[in-house]
């Protein structure tokens, strides 16, 4: 990804570890340069799905660029998903990463797709832990962007391991996940769940957005309605945008209008950035 941006005039990439970099983003005449001096500027904290291509992720990045984003950019691993204190420990080096002097006093947007929501469920699960040691944190996330969540029973993870690792062998790929899961239940399944208690009891009032499609063969959508339900009761601010059709982590590919005017008017209504941004 890092030779995508190469060439891309006023955004400067810092790799960071394995998975993560950081793109500041300089580029003349985009809102970026409407922050007065020493104003921290936005970050958009983008967790991708698994398997996403650089040129994929380049398109988002663009978007949020030219919004005046920089973008730290966090890719997730199946290892941390098929064993989850893995993932566990993933997503407290990422809090550790948010909470370092770079990103301390930065206003962040989050926007994770599938599995990278997954990851990001990892963070929240420590930040529950301790919530008032990490209330600068959470009063620092200004929004909360969800994009195919992979959401409802055990089913649902199964296919999503066999449709995004080995289309060819998925129905292998969903039986023996489902018996992975059933033989390592206390290492697999306890994990799961207690991620999706702690997901749906987030630690994070701030406004959500979520995009998702009814024939999402990895998201129940009826499941994430009811998420929806239950945190605009518990008084968070909840927007979301369905499909009959569509394709799973593809909404913005397949309905591009739709899906820029919904994240464009969501975050404008955050306060994030110049009012004459336009993504």
């Amino acid at each position: 990804m890092l030779s995508k941006f190469a060439t891309m005039a006023g955004v400067t990439a810092h790799k960071i570890s394995k998975h993560i970099t950081f793109f500041i983003n300089d580029i003349a005449g985009t809102p970026a340069s409407a922050f007065p001096p020493g104003q921290p500027k936005p970050v958009l904290l983008l967790m991708p799905w698994l398997g996403s291509k650089p040129h994929a992720i380049a398109k988002y990045c663009e978007i949020y660029f030219r919004t005046g984003f920089d973008v730290l950019v966090v890719e997730s691993e199946i290892s941390q998903f098929l064993w989850p204190r893995w993932g566990l420990e993933y997503g407290g080096h990422v809090l550790e990463l948010l909470e370092s002097e770079r990103f301390s006093q930065r206003p962040l947007l989050v926007h994770a797709f599938s599995i990278g929501g997954y990851t990001f469920c990892q963070v929240l699960i420590h930040v529950a832990k301790d919530t008032q040691r990490y209330q600068g944190l959470t009063n620092r996330i200004r929004g909360q962007i969800y994009d195919s969540l992979v959401i409802g029973s055990l089913e649902h993870m199964a296919v999503g391991l066999g449709k995004t690792m080995f289309p060819r062998l998925e129905g292998l790929v969903r039986r023996a996940s489902l018996l992975y899961f059933r033989a390592f239940e206390h290492q697999t399944v306890d994990y799961f769940n207690t991620g999706i208690n702690v997901f749906r009891n987030t630690p994070l009032m701030a406004p959500a957005l979520f995009f998702f499609s009814e024939n999402d063969a990895l998201c129940d959508y009826q499941s994430l309605e009811n998420v929806v339900d239950f945190w605009r009761n518990r008084g968070i601010i909840v927007e979301s945008k369905k499909w009959k059709k569509s394709i799973h982590a593809g909404h913005l590919r397949t309905h591009p209008q739709e899906y820029l005017s919904t994240l464009e008017n969501f975050v404008q209504s955050l306060n994030m950035v110049p009012l004459k941004a336009k993504m």
